[in-house]
Formats: structure tokens, C-alpha cells, sequence
């Protein structure tokens, strides 16, 4: 097999040396090391390399973003190792499509992990590999739909699934998020092993560093007993942080510093805790936006956002409606006993038309109540939320969609008299969990004071 070559191009010396160690002793074949894009394209045009590891600020007036454009056209694959990551330079890296991007400082083992991804993903991108889906597909065969986008989320499933990398799933409430966290789970080597959650969004701050890392006898008032956080719980196996983005600060120091030394200490305790576990993470903020605005560190984020997977929201995919509506509905039939088992084609032509806010759980939901409500062995009609009527240009400006989002959900507050959870809760009315509705509470800046 042909040695792959690679050529590193970094400005500072001590960074690039230690790449050049740490690839050649994992194999690989260093063409160059370049600190400027003009010494990086002579290179490139003479040694042609098979990847290039590209930082973003170097030598001269051209930055490595610029080179980035250039090896796209030219179909080189190639990875960001930088620390300049504030919001603009990101965006206009992310527009490249590199491979993948290791934050400085970084250890070896974070190199071959990225590499390795990078890698296949490129083989699967150019068809010179075959992914085993028999193991695959059997395991997902609870995602439904063959829509374009779902398909390529899928392949990223499969693609990060058999390493021990960090992912990052982002999507819209209701789109599947924890559904993918554990089908990464169940396709690892760690599928034997535990799979806990843990929603960043439903535990005051308070709370949230003693679940995550457990907590010693008399650590703070009512702690009267031991008790193992979700690392511990998770041992060996993989442990899924919904709403990351919800983290308070501090605790994001305290995970971070977690993953970086791979162990913990309980609250109140002194003994350092060696843990092994994997870290799958999802949000439906832009963690890019919140580190500008200093809600969430650059370094996790970083840390987090090795391999990303986006899930589509369901208005991107209305061809797959059908298909998840009669998977819920053959669900639900039986479940409760009852005749539904066709939908008309009138129903079936509501739900393609529908715009889906609350996306798969939305669906889900409604599947299930009309299930409960129909007379006969068909559903004729679907009873579907009120759509917002859209002003004509005399009227005032559109509303953005996260306004109408606030606007909705203050309504539906002040109708359950400001209860969020439990019976007769806001939560409860809107169909989702009361853990995300708090989380839409707190991002979207609405008072619960309608008693």
C-alpha cells in the first residue's frame, strides 16, 4: 500500500515540528512543511501531496483560508490545525469544506482521531471504500425516510460511528437528536456497554455539576448519601449531553477539563476518578452565535464539534412524510386497540402542506392523538394547528420566525396560566418535552409570570 504524504503548512515552527513527529511516527510521509501559501503552492506543485494540514494564519498576506479555496478546486483534501477561531473566521473556514479542524492546543491522539475520519470520509466521498451497511441499516431502521438529506446524515452515522471521537448532532426540537446519539452508541464498539443522557436544559445550575460528576455524603445540604454522576453511570460506554448549548459556564470548565484529563472528582470528594467514555453531544442553538456572544467557550466547542452531524428539519424533507406518518400510525394502532390503518389522500396532501415547527415529534404526536380520535379504519382529516396569517406589505414588518416561536409559546403560557410542566402544562399542549419548552423559555427571554 502506497505511504500517504502530507505536507504541513504552519508558521510556527515548534507546532509544525511536533506535526512532522507525530505523523511520521503513525506512518505517514512528510512532503514539506511550508509557513507561506506561496511556498505551500510550490510544494504542492511539485510533491504532490495526498492531504495537507493547514493553518489559517501565516507567513505573508495570504492566509490559509485562501489556500483552502485553491485545494478545493484543485480536489486536494485537506484539515484547519488553528487557534484562530474567532465567529467571521470560522464561518469563512467552514465555507471551504475541509475534512476536519484541530484546535490548538491539541494532543496526538487528537491528530490520528481527526485523520482517521478525514480519511474515510474522503474514501467514502470518492467511492474507493464499501461501508458494511447490513449491520448499519438494521440498526437504523428506526430512523425512517430515503429523502437526500436524511440519507447523507445517515452515512455520517456510519462514517464516525466506529471511532472514539466526540460528535455533535444539531438540528431543530423534534427532529430526532437523541434517536442519532444512540444509533452512534449501538454502531460503536462501546454498544455493550451503557448509553446515558443527560438534558443540560432541564436541571437548574445548580444541579447540573453534581449529575454530571457525582457527588460525595454532605457535599451540600440534602446530599445525604453517595452518589455516582452520569460519568460513572456511563463506564465504558458513551454518555449523550442534550441542549449543550444550555450549559452554564462554569460547568463547561469543569467538562472541559473532565475531557481533556479523562478523569473526574466527585463534588465535596478529593479522589481523582479515571473515566472512559465516549461523548456524543446535540443542540439546537448556534454554538457559533453563543460563543461570540460569550455564552459558551470556544475551547469546548472545539472539543465537541470534531465530527458535526446536522439532522434536516421535516419541511426539508416532505417526501418522507408518508413513510413516518404510517410508521406511527401502524405504532398506534395496535398500541391502542384500534381499527386506523389507512390515511386519505386528502389528510396525507394536509401533512405535506403543513410547514411542521415542532418537525418528527410534531408528527408523532399528532399521528397518535387522530389514531385515538378516529371513528373508522381511515383518518379523513387532520386537525392542524391555526397557521399565522402573513401581513400584506401595508401592514407592519414579518415577523422572523423565532418571534413567532415566542409569540406562540407566551400564548400558550398564558392560556395553562404560566405551568410549564406536568398535566394541563404548557409543554404538555405544545407537544414536546418540558425540558426543551424551558429551554425555549430561557433562549427566547419569556417571562412565566402569568398566574
Amino acid at each position: 500500500m502506497k505511504q500517504e504524504s502530507i505536507l504541513i503548512v504552519e508558521d510556527e515552527f515548534i507546532v509544525a515540528n511536533d506535526l512532522r513527529i507525530m505523523l511520521k511516527k503513525a506512518g505517514f510521509a512528510i512532503c514539506g512543511i511550508a509557513a507561506s501559501v506561496d511556498q505551500a503552492r510550490n510544494l504542492i506543485a511539485t510533491k504532490k501531496p495526498d492531504w495537507i494540514l493547514l493553518d489559517i494564519m501565516l507567513q505573508g498576506r495570504q492566509t490559509g483560508i485562501d489556500l483552502a479555496r485553491e485545494l478545493v478546486q484543485q480536489k486536494i483534501p485537506f484539515l484547519y490545525v488553528s487557534a484562530n477561531t474567532n465567529q467571521t473566521t470560522l464561518e469563512a473556514a467552514k465555507a471551504t469544506q475541509p475534512y476536519g479542524f484541530l484546535v490548538k492546543p491539541f494532543r496526538e491522539k487528537d491528530l490520528m482521531v481527526m485523520l482517521d475520519i478525514a480519511r474515510y470520509r474522503h474514501q467514502v466521498e470518492t467511492g474507493t471504500s464499501h461501508v458494511r451497511a447490513t449491520a448499519a441499516n438494521k440498526t437504523m431502521q428506526d430512523i425512517i425516510g430515503q429523502s437526500t438529506l436524511l440519507q447523507q446524515a445517515l452515512e455520517k452515522i456510519r462514517i464516525v460511528a466506529g471511532t472514539d471521537t466526540s460528535v455533535l448532532i444539531l438540528g431543530e426540537s423534534g427532529t430526532g437528536k437523541e434517536k442519532t446519539a444512540l444509533a452512534v452508541h449501538q454502531l460503536s464498539p462501546r454498544a455493550a456497554k451503557p448509553f446515558i443522557t443527560l438534558n443540560c436544559a432541564a436541571l437548574p445550575e445548580s444541579l447540573i455539576e453534581s449529575e454530571l460528576f457525582g457527588h460525595e455524603r454532605g457535599a451540600f445540604t440534602g446530599a445525604s448519601a453517595r452518589r455516582a454522576g452520569k460519568f460513572e453511570q456511563a463506564a465504558g460506554g458513551t454518555l449523550f449531553l442534550d441542549e449543550i448549548g444550555e450549559m452554564p459556564l462554569e460547568a463547561q470548565a469543569r467538562l472541559l477539563r473532565v475531557l481533556q484529563e479523562k478523569e473526574i472528582e466527585r463534588l465535596g470528594g478529593d479522589k481523582t476518578i479515571k473515566v472512559d467514555v465516549r461523548i456524543v453531544t446535540a443542540t439546537n442553538r448556534n454554538l457559533e452565535k453563543e460563543v461570540a456572544a460569550g455564552r459558551f467557550r470556544l475551547d469546548l466547542y472545539f472539543r465537541l464539534n470534531v465530527f458535526p452531524i446536522e439532522l434536516p428539519p421535516l419541511r426539508a424533507r416532505r417526501e418522507d412524510i408518508p413513510q413516518l406518518a404510517y410508521y406511527f400510525l401502524k405504532h398506534y394502532a395496535p398500541k391502542y386497540q384500534k381499527a386506523a390503518d389507512t390515511i386519505s389522500p386528502a389528510a396525507m396532501q394536509q401533512l405535506q402542506q403543513y410547514h411542521w415547527p415542532g418537525n418528527i415529534r410534531e408528527l408523532q404526536h399528532l399521528v397518535e392523538r387522530h389514531v385515538l380520535l378516529a371513528p373508522g379504519s381511515t383518518i379523513e382529516h387532520f386537525q392542524l394547528p391555526e397557521t399565522m396569517a402573513v401581513p400584506t406589505p401595508d401592514d407592519e414588518r414579518i415577523k422572523t420566525l423565532e418571534e413567532l416561536e415566542r409569540d406562540h409559546i407566551m400564548q400558550v403560557l398564558k392560556a395553562c396560566k404560566g405551568k410549564v410542566a406536568g398535566s394541563g402544562g404548557a409543554a404538555e399542549a405544545l407537544h414536546i418535552p418540558a425540558g426543551t419548552l424551558y429551554s425555549k423559555i430561557k433562549k427566547l427571554g419569556i417571562k412565566t409570570g402569568y398566574q
